[in-house]
């Protein structure tokens, strides 16, 4: 593989309290997965995040989650699925007011956390993401985990769909993340986090905490921007993989509100 997206999930911040470096970490990712009100973010900085992206050439995707700012988004919470498809379509919905607002356009959907895990296992739970993007915008695309239900639903929707892949999360050998709460969930050191990724990018092959390595797609690497050393781990990681002679740049082409 010789050219890579760089992604990073950012706008978390709400009120008072600030979540990341998101200044920073635009200056060094290709695509911002922007917080929507749900899991984090408020409508000061959907639209600050949306302008910087824009500022930037950044491509802006939506990053929908589950209401619940006390567990940021990580915790479960057993919606039905008519009120997951609610969720997913009023969340995305107030982030492209927000982009009207900051001159901004967004591009895709990335689900966070606790709602994008159950939409990896869950067919009926990635269905409603599907049909809530597509009530929304059919231009949108979908940013799934790689080897998900997600993933294949909207390929089987006939949406753009793009994969991506942790920089600085483990994996199982079943494809899944390792939870955080199991030793080997995250991966903390950016020289290690830089080695895996161009090992995977070379050979297609991911190293799993529990077994033999497993084939993944990938358009995408995610950084997480909440992450202790987050800025760090995005500078380093995009600076190992130009040296290894592959190009970092976006999955979907900047249009004009993101130059």
């Amino acid at each position: 593989m010789t050219k890579i997206d760089l992604n990073s999930d950012l706008g978390e911040a709400f009120g008072p309290w600030r979540m990341g470096d998101d200044k920073a970490i635009l200056d060094v990712v290709t695509s911002a997965n922007i917080a929507c009100g749900g899991h984090a973010g408020d409508p000061a900085t959907m639209v600050e995040t949306l302008a910087l992206a824009s500022e930037r050439g950044v491509v802006a995707g939506a990053h929908p989650g589950f209401a619940d700012r006390e567990g940021f988004g990580r915790r479960l919470i057993p919606l039905s699925i008519r009120e997951v498809e609610q969720l997913v379509a009023t969340q995305t919905g107030a982030l492209m007011g927000a982009a009207a607002l900051a001159g901004a356009r967004v591009r895709y959907i990335k689900p966070h956390g606790a709602l994008a895990n159950w939409a990896a296992d869950e067919r009926p739970v990635a269905d409603a993401i599907i049909r809530a993007t597509r009530a929304v915008s059919p231009e949108l695309a979908i940013l799934a985990i790689s080897g998900t239900e997600l993933e294949h639903a909207a390929r089987v929707a006939g949406m753009t769909v793009f994969s991506e892949i942790f920089a600085d999360r483990g994996y199982l050998s079943t494809g899944r993340l390792v939870p955080r709460t199991l030793p080997g969930a995250m991966i903390h050191d950016p020289a290690e986090a830089a080695s895996r990724l161009i090992g995977y990018l070379s050979s297609g092959l991911m190293p799993t905490v529990d077994g033999v390595p497993i084939p993944l797609d990938a358009h995408s690497i995610c950084v997480h921007g909440d992450s202790p050393g987050a800025l760090a781990m995005a500078v380093h990681v995009r600076r190992e993989l130009q040296k290894a002679g592959i190009e970092v740049g976006p999955f979907l082409q900047p249009t004009q509100e993101n130059k």
